[in-house]
């Protein structure tokens, strides 16, 4: 079963169990909507590809991780695009989650995501108990205070942010828990496979602010336009060329970053298949 399968399986189990009789159905409804269909699940491919790097000995729990991964990435845009935050009416091509179910569901719908994500992980760990607890501790840590992603949107209300640091929070510290959780869930020390994540992470981000500025809603799959709009940090500030420079520096220390491991030459395809994913079609040469 190749990683994407392995990824829609596992996020498919895990809505199931919410979708019990007697549970809310609009709330189980908001909550499928969210997560079904997906984006790139750029962050749980990630993680899968540094798990089987790794040897990939628990592959359930590397499934876990990567979907916890992804829960807590899904909750965090159902949250972002909140009247309070983005205001934002699409995402991924569709109405977001407060436009199709309004405002109270989508903070519960965003809410319940984090849980699941731990619940998901918790349960998978019976087969490898003893490495539950620096997963749990790895995931949380990379959304949480004081420097995951909760911590990166709060840099958006205060006066002044350094960019790398924001970028590195706001969307960083997920890839960085995607890579160290796919080491982890595969028994290895997760030390060595951090600055990959961190380098791809704030590409991403990078990537993700040139959508911004040049990108039409209707081919990125949410509103352009939004950094400027909300005074946001932007690695745009650094003008098109020099966004375009960082993202390729970024993209290269990536790629020298893969620690010597047997499945070290499969994941350098396999990142530079998926960095074209993510970034503008007339900078893609950039990733190269």
């Amino acid at each position: 079963m190749d990683a994407t399968a392995r990824i829609e399986q596992c996020l498919e189990a895990i809505l199931a169990r919410a979708e019990t009789p007697g549970s809310p159905p609009k709330l189980a409804a908001a909550l499928r909507y969210a997560v079904f269909p997906g984006g790139a699940r750029v962050r749980p491919r990630l993680c899968l590809a540094v798990a089987h790097a790794c040897g990939d000995d628990q592959p359930g729990l590397a499934d876990a991780a990567a979907a916890s991964i992804e829960l807590l990435h899904c909750s965090s845009l159902v949250h972002d695009d909140l009247p309070c935050f983005d205001d934002a009416a699409l995402r991924r091509g569709k109405p977001s989650v407060h436009m199709a179910f309004g405002e109270p569901l989508a903070v519960l719908a965003g809410d319940a995501l984090i849980v699941m994500a731990f619940e998901c992980l918790a349960a998978a760990a019976g087969s490898a108990p003893h490495r539950l607890p620096s997963l749990l501790s790895k995931i949380a840590g990379s959304v949480g205070m004081p420097h995951g992603i909760v911590a990166g949107q709060a840099w958006e209300c205060e006066p002044e942010v350094e960019l790398a640091k924001y970028h590195r929070e706001k969307t960083g510290s997920l890839f960085a828990a995607a890579t160290e959780a796919g080491a982890l869930a595969a028994g290895q020390s997760p030390d060595p496979w951090r600055r990959l994540g961190e380098c791809i992470g704030e590409a991403y981000q990078v990537a993700d602010d040139l959508h911004d500025l040049l990108g039409k809603a209707a081919d990125i799959g949410k509103p352009s336009g939004q950094d400027a709009a909300h005074h946001r940090p932007s690695a745009c500030s650094l003008g098109i060329e020099g966004a375009s420079r960082r993202l390729k520096g970024l993209m290269k220390e990536a790629l020298e970053s893969i620690p010597a491991c047997p499945g070290s030459d499969e994941l350098r395809a396999i990142i530079l298949a998926e960095s074209t994913r993510f970034v503008p079609k007339d900078l893609a040469q950039l990733a190269a």
